[in-house]
């Protein structure tokens, strides 16, 4: 089995990896309680996983009202910033690089995990919408909780939150790490402002398209001007519809986001894909289109096979490709996928979030 693309040098816009494994952003919800804190078990499954070109940490939210789910890290105190700081260094031993990933839930949240209504562009709950907390259900396993209804946000509201972002790039430099990605994905705050049937403002935030992408236009431009744009990536999610985000006009949306993302010199566009059994296929029309949009890195996720990542990486459509849970069972899967040797397979669900050590997250076995 050859993956010629996988393993070549990529030196575009100042991102010099390893090979074109990219570790994907998974929240694995092991930070230390009480403060959100990152912590050595966190660095050691971290440092396990540097056998990617780069890393994107796990969701981490820039402040508590941006804050969904239980045991998820934070990145806006002095204590989180230390424990994020064990990570980094020992990524950095190993070899890799690591990006932070920004994170603000909305309206994906609920009283019962951080004390605080959830805020969103709207006062519109996201049905079937769950997040989960880590009381009333045996052996520490996570219990499941319907979101609230969001309160609708100011324009001191939406200025606050441009200001998280920042002060969260800010911390991100000082923790050691190699830059940041906006998460403006899967149906947070971010992309409940950039969607119709979740954003029903009609100030300049919303009612169209051009509105709609401007808080995404402002956090960007507030991060880049702080840590430098060759630091800033964006992630976005055009074909995912889960946590109610089911929008006609998003494809339009995301190109207008894409060329302001492009003014500002975004050093990259993280497409998070639709990776279920009868998921739509993404057209490569869509590809094109973005690819003579934006000139930076490209980076798709979404559980793609190698192949089929080897398959749009010769075709130049991406440039870099993101793999999730092979990542979260097998820290040393580049090495597996080019010895064409078996996977390490999921051993205990109840494992993949919380639990508090290392049970399914740093016991999954290297090759020998």
């Amino acid at each position: 089995m050859a993956f010629e693309k996988l393993y070549q040098t990529y030196n575009k816009n100042s991102l010099t990896l390893k090979n074109r494994f990219l570790m994907a952003p998974m929240t694995r919800s092991r930070s230390s309680q009480p403060g959100d804190i990152p912590n050595k078990l966190m660095a050691e499954y971290y440092g396990q996983r540097a056998s990617a070109g780069i890393i994107i940490s796990e969701a981490t939210q820039v402040s508590l009202q941006g804050k969904g789910y239980a045991k998820t890290p934070g990145i806006y105190t002095q204590e989180q910033i230390g424990g994020w700081k064990l990570i980094t260094e020992e990524v950095h031993k190993k070899g890799s690089k690591i990006f932070l990933q920004l994170w603000h839930v909305g309206r994906v949240s609920s009283s019962k995990v951080n004390g605080l209504q959830p805020v969103a562009p709207s006062e519109k709950a996201a049905k079937e919408t769950s997040v989960y907390i880590f009381e009333g259900a045996p052996n520490g396993d996570a219990t499941f909780v319907p979101v609230e209804e969001p309160r609708a946000m100011t324009k001191a509201d939406i200025n606050q939150v441009i200001e998280e972002f920042r002060i969260g790039a800010k911390n991100a430099i000082e923790a050691g790490f190699d830059g940041v990605e906006i998460h403006g994905a899967n149906g947070y705050l971010i992309d409940q402002f950039l969607r119709s049937n979740s954003n029903l403002r009609t100030d300049e935030y919303g009612s169209t398209k051009e509105n709609r992408v401007r808080l995404l236009t402002e956090i960007t431009q507030a991060v880049a001007q702080e840590i430098g744009s060759e630091k800033t990536g964006v992630r976005l999610s055009p074909f995912i519809s889960f946590k109610d985000m089911n929008d006609p006009e998003i494809l339009d949306t995301i190109m207008i986001a894409t060329k302001e993302l492009e003014k500002i010199g975004a050093t990259y566009l993280h497409l998070c894909e639709a990776d279920w059994d009868d998921a739509p296929e993404i057209p490569n029309s869509f590809r094109d289109n973005l690819r003579k949009t934006f000139s930076k890195t490209i980076i798709a996720t979404g559980n793609k096979t190698p192949e089929q990542g080897e398959d749009l990486l010769k075709k130049d459509l991406v440039d870099l490709i993101g793999f999730g849970r092979n990542f979260l069972t097998n820290p040393d899967y580049p090495i597996r996928v080019k010895q064409n040797v078996p996977l390490n397979k999921i051993t205990d669900t109840h494992t993949l979030f919380g639990g508090g050590d290392a049970r399914g997250y740093t016991d999954y076995p290297f090759l020998k």
